[in-house]
């Protein structure tokens, strides 16, 4: 709702005075009853004629129509009303503003300098202009101040138009931008979970399955060996049962729930060692400033992923992991002796690009050195 529709009433009360007032004048200015009852019959018609569709023209949808028959009827009336009764030319107060109100301002001032001349020209049709010398003055000065209300009327209306039309344009705006927003959100939510089911769901299943293979091969030759696994295998999935209801309830990596960065990294070397028999060592230089959570979390998932992907793709036989702070910067750095690849060629994979993904949301950064039949070394910083 615009201000001009929300301040309408004022314009219904204005309407509702001035036409009692008019009807009043009539009936007890002197003048000949006939004429007098034709006024007030006129004065009522144009009542009836402004309830029954002016009133919609001015607040309805299809004030931007020229409402001819409207307007017609009503000069005709108006007409009726002056000619036969001199006091209804206050019925003008009303008239003119609805002219401003329902047409266009050009043919609006038309019609209101013809509305205002109706009463000199009653009065020259009766006789009786030479009985009122100040009127031609009064009339010029009437129709000079009408055309100039009319068109401040007229701008106040369109002004407040036009802020309508740009409150719903802006409104629009808000809905498509929390639209977006909220699809943002979700979009981001998703690649979250993605990246936290990658991290850890889903390398936890392969290690299952890498441990169900060595069992499977050792049950009849190395029972030992086999029933070593199995307690690994076992223990993997009660660790991804933990990671998993920990992405429910969104907390952080259960690793880092009651354990420091350190000892998770830790961890994850001996794992190494155990289930992919890999020579894994780890080297933490001097204590490590303390770190935001969302920090860690990086840390320990780069971590992960470069461990993984040695145990699936390298056959490296010996790996090192080095935790120290450079020049304000905490650095990660996971070096292999494997086959190595060539970084330029496009893998496929979703865990590098998760990996540089994580690092960007902390102003991290990820670097990967590697060439066929070189080896690998993966290097991670982020603030300290």
């Amino acid at each position: 709702m615009n201000a001009w529709e929300r301040s309408f009433w004022l314009w219904e009360v204005l309407f509702s005075i001035t036409y009692v007032a008019t009807t009043g004048l009539v009936l007890f200015e002197d003048g000949e009853t006939v004429n007098k009852v034709i006024a007030v019959l006129c004065l009522g018609g144009i009542g009836v004629v402004y309830l029954v569709r002016g009133r919609r023209l001015v607040t309805g949808p299809d004030y931007e129509y020229t409402p001819w028959l409207f307007v017609t009827i009503m000069m005709v009336l108006l007409v009726g009303a002056v000619f036969a009764a001199g006091n209804s030319s206050f019925i003008l107060f009303l008239v003119c503003p609805l002219l401003y109100m329902t047409l266009p301002t050009k043919t609006a001032s038309i019609l209101t300098t013809a509305a205002v001349l109706l009463t000199p020209l009653s009065l020259l049709v009766r006789g009786g202009i030479d009985e009122q010398p100040v009127l031609l003055p009064m009339t010029a000065i009437l129709v000079i101040f009408s055309l100039l209300a009319g068109r401040y009327t007229t701008q106040i209306i369109e002004q407040s138009k036009a802020r309508a039309v740009l409150i719903e344009k802006l409104e629009a705006s808000q809905a498509e931008v929390s639209r977006l927003s909220r699809e943002a959100g979700t979009a981001a939510e998703r690649e979250r979970m993605a990246r936290e089911i990658h991290d850890t769901l889903a390398q936890g299943f392969t290690s299952i399955v890498t441990l169900t293979q060595a069992i499977e091969s050792e049950m009849d030759t190395d029972p030992k060996a086999a029933r070593r696994h199995l307690e690994l295998a076992a223990r993997t999935a009660r660790e991804n049962l933990t990671e998993a209801r920990a992405m429910v309830a969104a907390q952080g990596p259960s690793a880092l729930a009651s354990d420091s960065l350190e000892e998770a990294l830790r961890r994850q070397v001996e794992r190494l060692t155990e289930e992919a028999g890999i020579e894994a060592a780890i080297e933490i230089d001097g204590p490590l400033p303390a770190l935001p959570m969302a920090t860690e979390v990086v840390l320990l998932r780069g971590a992960q992923e470069a461990l993984s992907n040695i145990r699936k793709h390298s056959r490296a036989t010996r790996v090192s992991l080095r935790l120290s702070v450079v020049e304000g910067r905490v650095r990660l750095g996971v070096t292999d002796d494997g086959a190595g690849f060539d970084p330029a060629e496009p893998t496929g994979g979703f865990g590098l690009a998760g990996m540089r993904a994580r690092a960007d949301q902390v102003g991290g950064i990820v670097a990967l050195k590697s060439e066929p039949g070189a080896g690998t070394t993966l290097e991670l910083e982020v603030p300290a």
